[in-house]
């Protein structure tokens, strides 16, 4: 059973959430809360897999949120995913920064939104490709903040290799592909990446590649 918990200062969009997702045998909503300090308290209670976090509430905030639990060891286990009303705005990259594991858009349809929650549970990559192109668009559009390799020299070549691919939005099988290497080995090089740099997921191996200048942005503008 998949627990998720919601966070929304608006009690309309609690409610849609909970009502699609109880209908799922293997999801179950274990706990709603209206503003991201009391998020925070209810996760610490139910420990749950998933954390649907509003990006723009009162009080606590999605962002100040996603970086409370990300901090806490006791939540290790606890996905967050952002929710917004816009494909991207200017908060998303700070959520991911913060150690969301991705973002989606409140109008997202009701299939899409159960797919996500579950590939959330599992702890993989809740960025498709196109919003990974999106995060790297944000990257062209703002200046980089100064290059630090520190976490660079911890990883093999092939990991470097793995992680630039990841940044420029590639899947697994089309890493394997580049790489002329089984998808299997692909994610083994990924996986390993993640555990010496400390992400938590694909999102952060991609604000790393770029903060740290292992990848550039090109402005194609």
């Amino acid at each position: 059973m998949i627990r998720v918990l919601l966070v929304d200062d608006q009690p309309l969009i609690r409610s849609g959430f909970r009502a699609l997702l109880d209908l799922e045998d293997d999801i179950e909503v274990v706990a709603e809360a209206a503003d991201g300090g009391q998020g925070l308290a209810l996760a610490r209670e139910h420990l749950p897999d998933v954390a649907l976090i509003d990006i723009q509430m009162p009080i606590v905030d999605g962002i100040e949120a996603t970086r409370r639990i990300v901090a806490d060891p006791a939540l290790a286990g606890v996905h967050v995913v952002i929710l917004t009303n816009y494909g991207m705005d200017e908060y998303v990259f700070d959520a991911l920064r913060a150690g969301a594991a991705g973002f989606l858009v409140k109008d997202i349809e009701p299939d899409d939104l159960l797919h996500a929650v579950r590939v959330a549970a599992r702890g993989d990559a809740l960025l498709a490709p196109s919003i990974t192109r999106k995060l790297i668009d944000r990257f062209v559009s703002r200046p980089l903040a100064p290059a630090s390799g520190a976490g660079l020299a911890g990883l093999t070549a092939r990991e470097r290799e793995s992680v630039a691919l990841v940044a420029l939005g590639l899947s697994n099988d089309q890493i394997a592909a580049r790489m002329v290497i089984s998808p299997m080995t692909a994610k083994t090089h990924i996986n390993r990446a993640m555990a010496k740099l400390h992400a938590r997921d694909r999102a952060q191996l991609v604000v790393f590649a770029y903060e740290s200048g292992l990848v550039t942005p090109i402005d194609h503008g």
